[in-house]
């Protein structure tokens, strides 16, 4: 979609710290992080929310990326969180779906 933000970051239209890439996902740093570890792992095909998807198989590659990367950046083993937010009340605020990993800290339950 040629106003998505995120759809523009995968295009090279908007700057971003990639972190991994392959055809058909991309993980980049969160700009405004969370916690001292934070990225999100997206699809590069345009999906709105986690309701307008039936692909298993991607929302898997989006998890096991996210594990790997976490482990690559060494904080896999003390622990992280992810999650997707879906819609306003579940805190969405980009409409492509993706996956955020936090870690390097405790985290507290319930998150907010």
């Amino acid at each position: 979609m040629s106003d998505c933000l995120f759809c523009k970051i995968i295009a090279g239209d908007i700057p971003a710290e990639k972190i991994y890439e392959d055809e058909d996902v991309f993980a980049f740093f969160d700009v405004a992080a969370q916690a001292p570890q934070h990225f999100l792992v997206i699809p590069k095909k345009h999906i709105n929310t986690l309701n307008d998807t039936k692909d298993a198989a991607l929302i898997g590659k989006l998890s096991l990326t996210a594990s790997k990367i976490a482990q690559d950046l060494g904080f896999a083993k003390d622990g992280y969180r992810v999650v997707m937010n879906c819609n306003e009340q579940g805190g969405q605020t980009v409409y492509h779906i993706h996956l955020h990993c936090l870690g390097g800290r405790n985290l507290s339950w319930p998150p907010g």
